[in-house]
Order: structure tokens, then C-alpha cells, then sequence
């Protein structure tokens, strides 16, 4: 198992330079960077910023929203991104959730599965370039119809340095995490729980194909919120805010992927409770009903001993890479010295 990290994106806090942690991060050996992206700081420029100021370690977006670019456009930024940090780029992509695809992008949030399938598709034939682009799909048509009718099929006009830049998938409903085993080389789970793995057991076997086997290389890498320190209470306490916002307030009511994947994990209550608590205004009642158990469960948390135990635990249930979510110097070297 690699350990990766996760420097996030700028929403609710000011904007930092995320550079030293990823030069740190390769100074220690991990394998990889990821950036993100909602409303705030896009990850492109922040993925672009990272490869410029390392030399060894992957840069990756977790994730690029796909309602941000077209795929064309996502295949000309992963070429060049690929280029630039010689190989060393990787895709991951996601569709984000109704309201902030419909909100802010402006782009109707239908068929999530359908859409994501499609986008792959064309940004791997993109990256190819085996033939000019031309596609007819539910969401893509490439030439576009109606128009000016002028529309002509182009190839990407340089030759990328990998043709098959790799492509992960943010996923956390059944038939998004099978569609990311198979149709991509990566998964980015978020608040994954190696006590519940068998919840994504059925859906990633579904994706592998008839014999449920997962191919070669493909990467498991769950995201999971990181805090070390000698004083397990207050290491909890530092990432129990983000935890509540995911569960609580990254969705509605209606929909919220986060307050769904707890409610399988069996903490249907207590995702109840955090969401009302969050939509009623109510923060710190919602960070307060955030269960201790809940965060040892999806995070990295504590003492030196209680993270070692932690990182035996993803590996166990099938982790690849574990890209720790966490800007503070000393919880990389934890963890680093924790891997051993």
C-alpha cells in the first residue's frame, strides 16, 4: 500500500500555497499529490502550481468536475498537464452532486452513470488519437448537431506523452462504483470505511467483469481525513467539522451521497441527526452528532500506534494507495514514520 496526500481545494478558508506540503510529502515518499475543486479554487491550476515546484511525485485531481469542461477539453488539460510534469499526471474525475453541476455550472444533472461513461470514452479516444474525434452519444455528440452544421471532427494536435494518461473515478453509489471498475484504472472513494468494505464489494466484483477479479493495477485510493497527535480527542476534533459538513451539508436533503454512504455503513440516526442539524443552521449541534466510532472508522486519527492500526486496516480491506486529506507537516511525518 502507497500513501498518498490530499491538499484540498480553497472554500471557507484562505487561500495558501499548497507547493511546500507536496515537496514535503516527496521528501517523505509519497507516492502521490492530489488537488480539488468545488466552488472555490479550481484544481487544474493548482495540479499545474505542484508539478512545477516537484520532480518525483504523481500530481492528481481528486477531482476535476465534469460539468467544469467539456472532454475534449479535459483530454487537452490532462495532455498537457501529462507533459509538463513529464508522466507523472493522473485524471481523476467526478460528476459532483445536482446542486453545485446545476447551480454552478449550469449544466442539468441527469443520468450521472450515462454521462461519466461517455466522458471517459471520449477523453480516452482524445488521448489516442487513433482517429479525428467523433462521437454520438445521450450526452456528447462530437461533431455537435444543429449549429452552423460547420462542425468538423479534429484530432488532438500534438502527440500526448502517454496515450493512456490514468483515469480514476470519484464513486460511491453501487452503480457509479461499478462503472469505475470498469471503465477506469483508479477508484477515490471518500469517508471509506475498511470495517464496512463489503458494502462496495458487489458493485467493484460487478465492474471487474465475469470473474469479479480486479485487474492488475488498478487502484484502490480512498480519501480519508487525517490528524495526528498524542491526544486522540482533539485529533477527532479537528476533523470532525469536515466530516459533519460532508454528511450533512454537501447535498440535499433529497440527495447527499456522503449522508447515504454512513447511512449504509448503519449510522442511519446519526446521518439523520447531522444533516437536520446542518440544514436547520444548527453547525456545531450537527459537528457535535458526528460519533467518535464513526471517525475512527473513515479517518486517520491519534497517537503514532492508533495509526498504525488504521493503515493495517486499509490494507486489509484491499487499499492500494491512502491519500491522507491533511495540510499539517506534522501528520505527514506521522504517517510516514508509520508506514515505516
Amino acid at each position: 500500500m502507497r500513501l498518498g496526500l490530499h491538499v484540498g481545494h480553497w472554500l471557507g478558508r484562505a487561500p495558501f500555497d499548497p507547493a511546500p506540503l507536496a515537496r514535503l510529502g516527496e521528501q517523505l515518499g509519497f507516492d502521490c499529490v492530489w488537488v480539488s475543486e468545488a466552488w472555490g479554487s479550481d484544481a487544474v491550476s493548482t495540479a499545474a502550481w505542484i508539478a512545477a515546484r516537484t520532480s518525483r511525485i504523481g500530481v492528481g485531481t481528486a477531482v476535476m468536475q465534469l460539468a467544469a469542461r467539456t472532454p475534449a477539453a479535459t483530454a487537452m488539460t490532462a495532455a498537457t498537464l501529462d507533459a509538463l510534469s513529464g508522466g507523472r499526471f493522473r485524471l481523476g474525475l467526478g460528476t459532483s452532486g445536482p446542486q453545485v453541476v446545476e447551480g454552478w455550472h449550469g449544466v442539468p444533472f441527469e443520468d450521472p452513470v450515462g454521462w461519466t461513461r461517455e466522458y471517459v470514452e471520449v477523453v480516452r479516444a482524445t488521448l489516442r488519437r487513433e482517429a479525428p474525434l467523433a462521437y454520438r452519444g445521450r450526452h456528447v455528440q462530437l461533431p455537435a448537431e444543429g449549429g452552423s452544421g460547420l462542425g468538423k471532427p479534429l484530432r488532438l494536435g500534438f502527440r500526448p506523452l502517454r496515450a493512456e494518461v490514468p483515469i480514476y473515478l470519484a464513486a460511491l453509489g453501487p452503480r457509479n462504483v461499478a462503472l469505475a471498475a470498469e471503465v477506469a484504472d483508479g477508484w477515490l472513494p471518500f469517508l471509506f470505511s475498511p470495517e464496512h468494505a463489503e458494502v462496495f464489494r458487489g458493485p467493484l466484483e460487478e465492474g471487474f467483469g465475469p470473474r469479479g477479479i480486479r485487474p492488475e493495477g488498478f487502484d484502490v485510493a480512498p480519501i480519508a481525513f487525517a490528524q495526528a497527535g498524542e491526544d486522540l480527542a482533539a485529533c477527532r476534533d479537528a476533523v470532525r467539522p469536515q466530516i459533519a459538513f460532508y454528511v450533512g451539508a454537501m447535498g440535499s436533503r433529497e440527495r447527499n451521497f456522503y449522508n447515504a454512504l454512513v447511512a449504509r455503513y448503519g449510522y442511519e440516526g446519526e446521518a439523520r441527526e447531522i444533516q437536520e442539524a446542518f440544514l436547520a443552521g444548527r453547525r456545531a449541534d450537527a459537528v457535535a452528532a458526528v460519533p467518535d466510532r464513526l471517525i475512527d472508522e473513515v479517518a486517520l486519527v491519534g497517537p503514532a500506534p492508533a495509526l498504525r492500526e488504521r493503515l493495517e486496516a486499509y490494507r486489509g480491506a484491499g487499499v492500494t494507495t491512502l491519500i491522507a486529506s491533511s495540510i499539517d507537516e506534522a501528520t505527514l511525518r506521522a504517517l510516514a514514520e508509520a508506514m515505516g
